[in-house]
């Protein structure tokens, strides 16, 4: 089934979730509601990414029986962006990891998570 314009779908669904995801991180003050927008941002990311790097009726970049090994770069998908988001993917878990172990202890200091209670940083 090929649909025409899914790119362009996916491309806009990225675009929403990016902004949605800044939104969150601007206007929230829970810091685990933060958290879960940079979350949502750094997805909204992968997906751009992966969107832009799709070609319609190309094939995965494994040289196969599928693809003429004489014209192969004309027949499989650029496999550069697929590997930058698997290695953003890896990144953004790592960061989201030291994010909750931040806010973990800033609740057993503060007892709370709320971004208005911390005045111990501000001017």
């Amino acid at each position: 089934m090929n649909l025409p314009g899914i790119e362009y779908l996916s491309l806009g669904l990225g675009i929403v979730l990016f902004l949605a995801g800044l939104w969150g991180i601007i206007h929230q003050k829970n810091i685990i509601k933060i958290i879960i927008s940079f979350s949502v941002l750094d997805t909204s990311i992968h997906l751009i990414l992966v969107s832009i790097g799709y070609m319609r009726n190309r094939t995965a970049p494994i040289i196969d029986s599928a693809v003429s090994k004489t014209d192969a770069a004309s027949q499989v998908v650029d496999p550069l962006p697929q590997a930058l988001v698997l290695t953003a993917i890896v990144i953004g878990v790592g960061i989201t990891a030291l994010m909750l172990t931040y806010a973990l202890k800033l609740f057993n200091e503060k007892g709370t998570l709320e971004i208005d209670k911390f005045k111990s940083l501000k001017w």
